[in-house]
Protein backbone atom coordinates (compact mmCIF):
# COMPACT_ATOMS: atom_id res chain seq x y z
CA UNK A 1 0.00 0.00 0.00
CA UNK A 2 1.25 3.49 -0.91
CA UNK A 3 2.66 5.40 2.06
CA UNK A 4 2.63 9.17 2.47
CA UNK A 5 6.01 10.82 3.03
CA UNK A 6 6.45 12.55 6.35
CA UNK A 7 8.92 15.18 7.56
CA UNK A 8 9.35 15.40 11.35
CA UNK A 9 10.72 18.61 12.87
CA UNK A 10 11.93 18.83 16.49
CA UNK A 11 14.71 20.24 18.64
CA UNK A 12 15.99 16.70 19.22
CA UNK A 13 14.72 16.13 22.77
CA UNK A 14 13.29 12.72 23.69
CA UNK A 15 9.82 13.99 24.62
CA UNK A 16 9.44 15.80 21.31
CA UNK A 17 10.85 12.95 19.21
CA UNK A 18 8.51 10.52 20.98
CA UNK A 19 5.50 12.65 20.10
CA UNK A 20 6.23 13.32 16.41
CA UNK A 21 7.44 9.78 15.72
CA UNK A 22 4.49 8.31 17.58
CA UNK A 23 2.00 10.23 15.49
CA UNK A 24 3.94 9.52 12.28
CA UNK A 25 3.94 5.77 12.98
CA UNK A 26 0.24 5.79 13.83
CA UNK A 27 -0.47 7.66 10.56
CA UNK A 28 1.60 5.01 8.71
CA UNK A 29 3.99 7.58 7.24
CA UNK A 30 7.33 6.88 5.61
CA UNK A 31 9.17 9.57 7.54
CA UNK A 32 12.52 11.25 8.07
CA UNK A 33 13.48 13.29 11.12
CA UNK A 34 15.09 16.73 10.91
CA UNK A 35 16.63 18.26 14.03
CA UNK A 36 16.03 21.99 13.71
CA UNK A 37 18.83 24.48 14.34
CA UNK A 38 18.09 28.20 14.26
CA UNK A 39 20.58 30.78 13.00
CA UNK A 40 22.20 33.45 15.13
CA UNK A 41 19.91 35.03 17.72
CA UNK A 42 16.63 33.69 16.28
CA UNK A 43 16.54 30.96 18.93
CA UNK A 44 15.95 33.74 21.47
CA UNK A 45 13.06 35.37 19.58
CA UNK A 46 9.45 34.18 20.10
CA UNK A 47 7.93 32.60 16.96
CA UNK A 48 5.10 35.17 16.84
CA UNK A 49 7.57 37.97 16.02
CA UNK A 50 10.01 35.89 13.95
CA UNK A 51 9.89 36.32 10.15
CA UNK A 52 8.74 33.26 8.23
CA UNK A 53 11.92 33.10 6.16
CA UNK A 54 14.48 30.39 5.37
CA UNK A 55 17.35 32.45 6.80
CA UNK A 56 15.94 31.89 10.29
CA UNK A 57 16.97 28.21 10.35
CA UNK A 58 20.13 26.37 9.25
CA UNK A 59 18.44 23.25 7.87
CA UNK A 60 18.33 22.74 4.11
CA UNK A 61 15.27 20.59 3.52
CA UNK A 62 15.36 18.99 0.09
CA UNK A 63 13.33 15.80 0.53
CA UNK A 64 9.89 15.52 -1.06
CA UNK A 65 7.16 15.02 1.53
CA UNK A 66 3.37 15.12 1.98
CA UNK A 67 3.04 15.84 5.67
CA UNK A 68 5.02 17.90 8.19
CA UNK A 69 4.73 17.07 11.89
CA UNK A 70 6.50 19.52 14.18
CA UNK A 71 6.93 19.82 17.94
CA UNK A 72 8.64 22.48 20.00
CA UNK A 73 9.23 26.21 19.66
CA UNK A 74 12.21 26.00 17.29
CA UNK A 75 10.25 23.92 14.78
CA UNK A 76 7.38 26.41 14.39
CA UNK A 77 9.00 28.74 11.84
CA UNK A 78 10.33 25.94 9.56
CA UNK A 79 6.84 24.39 9.53
CA UNK A 80 5.24 27.73 8.66
CA UNK A 81 7.85 28.35 5.97
CA UNK A 82 7.20 24.98 4.32
CA UNK A 83 3.43 25.48 4.46
CA UNK A 84 3.83 28.92 2.93
CA UNK A 85 6.08 27.49 0.22
CA UNK A 86 4.02 24.41 -0.70
CA UNK A 87 0.51 25.44 0.37
CA UNK A 88 -2.12 22.73 -0.13
CA UNK A 89 0.47 20.30 -1.51
CA UNK A 90 1.31 19.41 2.10
CA UNK A 91 -0.48 19.02 5.43
CA UNK A 92 1.23 20.49 8.46
CA UNK A 93 0.54 19.36 12.01
CA UNK A 94 2.03 20.93 15.13
CA UNK A 95 2.13 19.23 18.51
CA UNK A 96 1.94 21.51 21.59
CA UNK A 97 0.94 25.18 21.67
CA UNK A 98 2.88 26.89 18.83
CA UNK A 99 2.38 30.38 20.35
CA UNK A 100 1.35 31.70 16.92
CA UNK A 101 -2.03 31.76 15.18
CA UNK A 102 -3.41 28.23 15.10
CA UNK A 103 -4.72 28.94 11.60
CA UNK A 104 -1.16 28.50 10.30
CA UNK A 105 -1.58 24.74 10.64
CA UNK A 106 -3.96 22.13 9.27
CA UNK A 107 -4.06 20.44 12.68
CA UNK A 108 -2.73 21.34 16.11
CA UNK A 109 -2.47 18.66 18.81
CA UNK A 110 -2.52 20.27 22.25
CA UNK A 111 -2.75 18.67 25.70
CA UNK A 112 -6.21 19.04 27.22
CA UNK A 113 -4.75 20.57 30.38
CA UNK A 114 -3.52 23.58 28.34
CA UNK A 115 -7.14 24.70 27.89
CA UNK A 116 -6.77 25.75 24.22
CA UNK A 117 -9.52 25.08 21.68
CA UNK A 118 -10.13 25.79 18.00
CA UNK A 119 -11.61 24.32 14.85
CA UNK A 120 -8.35 22.62 13.90
CA UNK A 121 -7.32 21.76 17.49
CA UNK A 122 -7.25 18.14 18.66
CA UNK A 123 -6.91 17.90 22.42
CA UNK A 124 -5.00 15.01 23.99
CA UNK A 125 -5.06 13.61 27.50
CA UNK A 126 -1.35 13.88 28.19
CA UNK A 127 1.25 13.56 25.46
CA UNK A 128 1.07 11.51 22.27
CA UNK A 129 4.09 9.21 22.03
CA UNK A 130 5.97 6.61 20.00
CA UNK A 131 5.39 3.53 22.17
CA UNK A 132 3.37 0.67 20.70
CA UNK A 133 2.09 -2.45 22.45
CA UNK A 134 3.89 -4.58 19.86
CA UNK A 135 7.23 -3.03 20.85
CA UNK A 136 6.63 -3.70 24.54
CA UNK A 137 5.82 -7.33 23.80
CA UNK A 138 8.84 -7.75 21.51
CA UNK A 139 11.23 -6.38 24.15
CA UNK A 140 9.70 -7.96 27.27
CA UNK A 141 12.49 -10.56 27.58
CA UNK A 142 15.34 -8.03 27.33
CA UNK A 143 15.60 -7.69 31.14
CA UNK A 144 13.65 -10.79 32.13
CA UNK A 145 16.72 -12.94 32.84
CA UNK A 146 17.82 -10.40 35.50
CA UNK A 147 14.54 -10.58 37.41
CA UNK A 148 14.96 -12.61 40.59
CA UNK A 149 11.84 -11.58 42.50
CA UNK A 150 8.12 -12.02 41.88
CA UNK A 151 7.26 -8.31 42.18
CA UNK A 152 8.88 -5.59 40.07
CA UNK A 153 8.81 -1.80 40.30
CA UNK A 154 10.25 0.40 37.56
CA UNK A 155 11.63 3.82 38.51
CA UNK A 156 11.89 6.16 35.50
CA UNK A 157 14.00 9.27 36.10
CA UNK A 158 14.02 12.46 34.07
CA UNK A 159 16.34 15.38 34.73
CA UNK A 160 16.61 19.06 35.61
CA UNK A 161 14.55 21.59 33.67
CA UNK A 162 13.38 25.14 34.28
CA UNK A 163 10.80 23.90 36.81
CA UNK A 164 12.74 21.27 38.77
CA UNK A 165 16.43 21.49 39.69
CA UNK A 166 17.03 17.93 41.01
CA UNK A 167 18.81 18.99 44.17
CA UNK A 168 20.42 16.00 45.88
CA UNK A 169 18.37 16.25 49.08
CA UNK A 170 15.13 15.88 47.08
CA UNK A 171 16.48 12.91 45.11
CA UNK A 172 17.67 11.15 48.26
CA UNK A 173 14.22 11.66 49.79
CA UNK A 174 12.62 10.04 46.71
CA UNK A 175 15.14 7.18 46.80
CA UNK A 176 14.27 6.63 50.47
CA UNK A 177 10.56 6.35 49.66
CA UNK A 178 11.29 3.89 46.85
CA UNK A 179 13.39 1.78 49.22
CA UNK A 180 10.91 1.81 52.09
CA UNK A 181 7.74 1.35 50.02
CA UNK A 182 8.97 -1.21 47.53
CA UNK A 183 12.41 -2.78 48.03
CA UNK A 184 11.78 -3.39 51.74
CA UNK A 185 8.49 -5.06 50.77
CA UNK A 186 10.05 -7.59 48.40
CA UNK A 187 10.05 -5.71 45.09
CA UNK A 188 12.95 -5.74 42.68
CA UNK A 189 13.80 -2.32 41.29
CA UNK A 190 14.54 -1.42 37.68
CA UNK A 191 16.10 2.04 37.52
CA UNK A 192 15.69 3.67 34.09
CA UNK A 193 17.47 6.98 33.31
CA UNK A 194 16.55 9.30 30.44
CA UNK A 195 18.60 11.53 28.17
CA UNK A 196 18.28 14.33 30.75
CA UNK A 197 19.35 12.32 33.78
CA UNK A 198 22.64 13.69 35.21
CA UNK A 199 25.45 11.16 35.68
CA UNK A 200 25.66 12.06 39.37
CA UNK A 201 22.05 10.88 39.85
CA UNK A 202 22.81 7.56 38.13
CA UNK A 203 25.94 7.15 40.28
CA UNK A 204 23.90 7.98 43.37
CA UNK A 205 21.39 5.25 42.45
CA UNK A 206 24.20 2.70 41.97
CA UNK A 207 25.53 3.48 45.45
CA UNK A 208 22.15 3.85 47.17
CA UNK A 209 20.40 0.66 46.02
CA UNK A 210 21.79 -2.82 46.69
CA UNK A 211 23.29 -5.18 44.12
CA UNK A 212 20.06 -7.13 43.65
CA UNK A 213 18.46 -4.14 41.93
CA UNK A 214 18.77 -3.50 38.19
CA UNK A 215 20.39 -0.11 37.60
CA UNK A 216 20.48 0.87 33.92
CA UNK A 217 23.34 3.34 33.59
CA UNK A 218 22.72 4.79 30.13
CA UNK A 219 19.84 5.50 27.77
CA UNK A 220 18.62 2.11 26.60
CA UNK A 221 15.31 1.98 24.73
CA UNK A 222 15.09 -1.82 24.94
CA UNK A 223 15.53 -1.68 28.72
CA UNK A 224 12.88 1.04 28.95
CA UNK A 225 10.36 -0.98 26.92
CA UNK A 226 11.15 -4.19 28.80
CA UNK A 227 10.78 -2.50 32.19
CA UNK A 228 7.35 -1.14 31.30
CA UNK A 229 6.20 -4.60 30.28
CA UNK A 230 7.65 -6.41 33.33
CA UNK A 231 6.55 -3.97 36.03
CA UNK A 232 3.82 -4.32 38.61
CA UNK A 233 4.21 -0.64 39.54
CA UNK A 234 5.82 2.33 37.81
CA UNK A 235 7.34 5.42 39.43
CA UNK A 236 8.13 8.47 37.28
CA UNK A 237 9.72 11.73 38.37
CA UNK A 238 7.40 14.73 38.14
CA UNK A 239 9.44 16.64 35.54
CA UNK A 240 8.36 14.46 32.58
CA UNK A 241 4.72 14.52 31.51
CA UNK A 242 5.77 12.64 28.37
CA UNK A 243 7.19 9.65 30.26
CA UNK A 244 4.14 9.61 32.55
CA UNK A 245 1.94 9.57 29.43
CA UNK A 246 4.02 6.76 27.92
CA UNK A 247 3.73 4.73 31.13
CA UNK A 248 -0.06 5.16 31.10
CA UNK A 249 -0.37 2.87 28.07
CA UNK A 250 0.50 -0.08 30.33
CA UNK A 251 -2.47 0.16 32.69
CA UNK A 252 -0.05 -0.31 35.63
CA UNK A 253 -0.42 1.87 38.74
CA UNK A 254 1.83 4.93 38.35
CA UNK A 255 3.31 6.87 41.22
CA UNK A 256 4.67 10.35 40.52
CA UNK A 257 7.76 11.30 42.53
CA UNK A 258 7.08 14.94 43.28
CA UNK A 259 9.76 17.57 43.90
CA UNK A 260 9.37 21.17 45.05
CA UNK A 261 9.32 23.33 41.89
CA UNK A 262 11.73 26.22 41.52
CA UNK A 263 9.15 28.29 39.62
CA UNK A 264 5.40 28.28 39.12
CA UNK A 265 4.42 25.01 37.43
CA UNK A 266 0.77 25.60 36.54
CA UNK A 267 0.77 23.36 33.43
CA UNK A 268 2.31 20.49 35.38
CA UNK A 269 -0.27 20.87 38.14
CA UNK A 270 -3.12 20.80 35.61
CA UNK A 271 -1.63 17.68 34.03
CA UNK A 272 -1.34 15.93 37.40
CA UNK A 273 -4.90 16.94 38.29
CA UNK A 274 -6.24 15.50 35.00
CA UNK A 275 -4.35 12.21 35.38
CA UNK A 276 -5.49 11.88 39.00
CA UNK A 277 -9.08 12.41 37.85
CA UNK A 278 -8.55 9.62 35.30
CA UNK A 279 -7.23 7.45 38.20
CA UNK A 280 -3.91 6.96 36.37
CA UNK A 281 -1.49 8.47 38.90
CA UNK A 282 -1.01 9.06 42.60
CA UNK A 283 1.78 10.96 44.35
CA UNK A 284 4.57 8.81 45.75
CA UNK A 285 4.12 8.83 49.52
CA UNK A 286 4.57 6.44 52.40
CA UNK A 287 2.10 3.74 51.36
CA UNK A 288 1.54 1.47 48.36
CA UNK A 289 -1.96 0.94 46.94
CA UNK A 290 -3.29 -1.12 44.07
CA UNK A 291 -5.64 0.40 41.49
CA UNK A 292 -6.78 0.05 37.91
CA UNK A 293 -7.56 2.45 35.06
CA UNK A 294 -8.31 2.29 31.38
CA UNK A 295 -5.08 2.14 29.39
CA UNK A 296 -4.38 5.44 27.66
CA UNK A 297 -3.83 5.32 23.90
CA UNK A 298 -4.22 8.89 22.69
CA UNK A 299 -1.86 8.44 19.76
CA UNK A 300 -4.13 5.92 18.02
CA UNK A 301 -7.26 7.93 18.78
CA UNK A 302 -5.80 11.15 17.38
CA UNK A 303 -4.28 9.48 14.32
CA UNK A 304 -7.63 7.85 13.53
CA UNK A 305 -9.31 11.26 13.67
CA UNK A 306 -6.70 12.80 11.32
CA UNK A 307 -6.94 9.85 8.90
CA UNK A 308 -10.69 10.32 8.68
CA UNK A 309 -10.33 14.05 8.08
CA UNK A 310 -7.77 13.69 5.27
CA UNK A 311 -9.03 10.51 3.59
CA UNK A 312 -10.19 12.49 0.53
CA UNK A 313 -7.28 14.95 0.56
CA UNK A 314 -5.58 15.28 -2.82
CA UNK A 315 -1.81 15.55 -2.40
CA UNK A 316 -0.29 17.05 -5.52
Amino acid sequence: MFKLKGLLLTEGMHGMISQVEGLAKALNLDFIHEKIELNNFWSLIPPKITPVKSFVFKNKIKEKFDMVISCGRKSVIPSLYLKKKFGKKIINIHIQNPKVSLNNFDFVVIPEHDGINGENVITSKGAVHYLRNEELNQNANYLKSQIIKEKVVTFIVGGPNKYYDYRETAIKEIFSKVYENFINKGFQLIFIPSMRTPKKIIDLAKNYFDENQIIITQVDKKAYLSSLKLSDYIIVTCDSTSMISESAMTGRPIYVAQMTPIKKNVRFMKFFELFKTLNIIKDLGDTVEDWNYEKLNETDRISSYIKEKIKNYEFS
